[in-house]
Parts: C-alpha cells; structure tokens; sequence
C-alpha cells in the first residue's frame, strides 16, 4: 500500500463512524505504565503511532496484546526504563513516557524524540516542569539521563499551555509525594481522556479541560476499562471532505462541541451543518464560500491540526480566506502539493492566503506530513480526473482506515502497490 489513487468529482452520501482519538490514546498508553496491572482500552484505534507505542511498552517489559479493537496492556512486568533511540525517533510524543516512567520507577534514560518535521518543537518546557518537581535531568550527545527519588508536588504555572508539557507534568505528578497544581494547562480535550482513563484506574485528578489541574500523588491503582474518545481531527477530515466534495454525509462517535470552530468556518463558507447524540451532519452543494481568516490557537481556539484540512477544503472557494497558523513554523509545507493541483496559495512566514479557484485537477502528489496527507485527500476528492499520493505512511500514524471510510461514502478510492 505505497500509494492512495483518487478518482475526484463524486460527492460523498452517507454515514461513517470516527475512529478513536490518535492525540488522546498516546499519552494513555504512556500512562498505563503507571499501574502495576491490566487496564484494557477499548475503541483503540489501529494506527502506526499507536504499534509505535507498543512497541515501547513490550521493549519496558509490559505485556499488550489486541482483541479486535481493544488494547490490552499489563506493566506489572515492567522490568526497564530506558527506550532505545531507533524508537524515540518514531514519533514526536514518544517524550510523553519520560513523566511515567519517572512516576512509576524513578528512574529513565532515553534520546530526542523525533516524528512529523514541522518546525522547531522544543521539549524544554516538558523537562523544565519535570525538574520543578524534583527530577534531576542531564542532557549529553542528544540523550537524557533522568533520575526521580524524591519528586514532591508544588504549584506549577507553565510559560505557554503546552499539551504535551501538561500531559507529562500530570503524569510525573502521579508519582509525587502530596499534591501538584498545574496553572495555565492545556485545556484539549484529549487532557480530559487522560484525565478520565487515570480516574479509572484510581489516580487523584481533577479539573482538566479548565486551566488548573490538580493532581495527588502516590495513589493506589487499580485495573480498569476505559473507551479512548472519538478523533475530532478525523471527524473533522471527513467533514471537510464533503466541504470539497460535496454531498450530505453524518458522522456517528463524534462529540459536536469539540469541533466548533471547524464547523463555524465550514458554516461561514456555505455549508449546512446540525449536531446532535454523538452525531454531526453536514450537507454542502455548488461551490462553497470563503471563510475570512483562520488563526490557529490552543484549544478551545482553531486546532492546528485541522488548518492543513481545512485549506484543501477551502481550495474551490468564491473568494479570499486567510490563515494565521500561530503554534507551528513550517506547517505550510503540504502548499506547494496542493499548487500541483492547480490551487492559488501565497505564503508569507507564518501566513497563507487562499484565492479560491473554479477547479482543480489531479496530480501526482506527495504527503509532507500527517495532516498535509489528510489535506491532499480532501484535494484529491474535490479535484477532476485522477490524483496519486504518495507517502502515505504518514497518513496511516493518524487515519485508521481513510480509504475504507472515504470509499463508504461514495469515493472513487483505493490502495496501489507502486
């Protein structure tokens, strides 16, 4: 499966369930570490990201194993606290096991983390959160050598709401004597699922989703069940595929209230949108609108996941839409692929601005990354004639089944062996 071929032009009818969150089951299947027993994970999805973080799990010495769609995992045989760094190197979050293992052993030892090129992601702020809670961290030659005896809860206010720096601090702080309060969270929901999956499983933590979590440590566990949310950057794909498209298509295992700011652009741009029980429907015809300007911010602002996605969508527009992307330097790298396609697109350092025009035709492309993959499909399905992507491997760490889902929906879709 080397390649994804598009026959664009068909408008999308039908219904779809979202697959379970990639953004959320991550920092979940770190968190497993820190009990010391089975917790099963239930509507896991089956992504390249996720087998990543299997991968480190079984390397520490924890049993995982699938039931269908259903993860489950055993670290009472954790037996390491090192991960080794051809593992590291595959995906950017494999830092968010540095604050369970610390939590869990007290000690860890592990390289630089690597995944989608997007510009400058530095971790300082992951460590400078760990050190407050009484980590000692060494860096040398591209490795950390971290040791965590002693770690004691205490106020901590972070510089910028950083997912991945509050989801490491939360979990460091399950390992801490008393209690941690961290202030200016991240507030995603994603923070919300781990916070919902530690509860389960007997972790003190209260008050994700607002900008103060507060966290008690050294609490017994216990094994528990828990269901990972529904992906809204994949409910959001699909929604801006039939945006591109056209057609009425319903999305089942979605949460309306997370995607607000998508289907508030989509609605500006001539789309008819209505959510309900889990469900959101969305109808769009003729060529849809512009969206005036779309600044990426954290959570509950526009996700920059979804700018990539939602460009595609806006490809076709009547008029002008501006995107600030405001978290992230290079992530305008899927724009020069979407100009094979025949889009108008100028790019000045952090802006782009998007000239809608009456047609797109398919291409030979090539995905940058994970959600300038996803942007290319929803080109793709909106463009005449035939459009090849490749690099799909990168669309496969975040989209369970893309071409299954997509071809439900009535795409002219499938897989190639190039």
């Amino acid at each position: 499966m080397n390649e994804i071929i598009i026959r664009g032009g068909r408008p999308l009818e039908g219904s779809v369930r979202v697959q379970g969150a990639k953004n959320s089951v991550l920092p979940i299947l770190a968190a497993t570490i820190l009990h010391p027993g089975q917790v099963t994970l239930q509507g896991c999805p089956h992504l390249s990201d996720v087998e990543a973080s299997i991968r480190i799990l079984r390397h520490l010495g924890c049993q995982v194993r699938w039931e269908g769609d259903e993860l489950l995992v055993d670290s009472s045989s954790i037996s390491r606290w090192d991960i080794p760094d051809h593992l590291m190197r595959e995906m950017r979050s494999s830092v968010i096991f540095l604050g369970a293992i610390l939590a869990r052993l007290g000690w860890a030892e592990m390289s630089y983390p690597g995944g989608c090129e997007l510009g400058p992601r530095p971790i300082d702020l992951h460590l400078s959160t760990l050190r407050k809670l009484g980590a000692d961290l060494r860096e040398s030659g591209g490795q950390m050598r971290c040791t965590a005896q002693h770690m004691e809860g205490r106020e901590i206010a972070l510089s910028i709401p950083s997912v991945g720096a509050t989801e490491n601090a939360i979990l460091a702080a399950c390992g801490a004597e008393g209690e941690t309060v961290l202030v200016n969270a991240a507030r995603e929901p994603e923070i919300k699922d781990l916070q919902d999956f530690l509860q389960a499983i007997g972790c003190q933590v209260r008050g994700a989703g607002s900008s103060t979590i507060c966290i008690r440590g050294r609490c017994p566990t216990h094994d528990a069940v828990h269901t990972v949310m529904p992906d809204r950057i994949v409910a959001a794909t699909y929604l801006a595929a039939v945006a591109a498209a056209g057609g009425t298509v319903e999305l089942h295992n979605v949460d309306y209230r997370h995607l607000s700011t998508v289907t508030a652009a989509l609605h500006e741009a001539g789309c008819r949108i209505s959510g309900r029980d889990g469900r959101i429907t969305l109808h769009a015809s003729g060529r849809m609108g512009s969206a005036g300007t779309i600044r990426t911010a954290p959570y509950p602002g526009f996700p920059t996941d979804a700018q990539a996605i939602l460009m595609a969508a806006l490809l076709r527009g009547q008029g002008t839409t501006v995107f600030v992307e405001t978290i992230f330097e290079s992530r305008y790298r899927h724009v020069d692929e979407l100009r094979r396609m025949g889009a108008d697109i100028s790019v000045a350092d952090r802006v782009a601005v998007v000239t809608g025009v009456p047609k797109l035709s398919g291409a030979d492309v090539r995905c940058t990354d994970l959600r300038g993959g996803a942007a290319l499909l929803v080109a793709g399905l909106a463009a005449e004639g035939t459009t090849r992507i490749g690099g799909v491997h990168h669309i496969l760490r975040g989209y369970e089944e893309p071409v299954r889902d997509l071809k439900e929906l009535g795409a002219e879709i499938a897989w190639s062996e190039n």
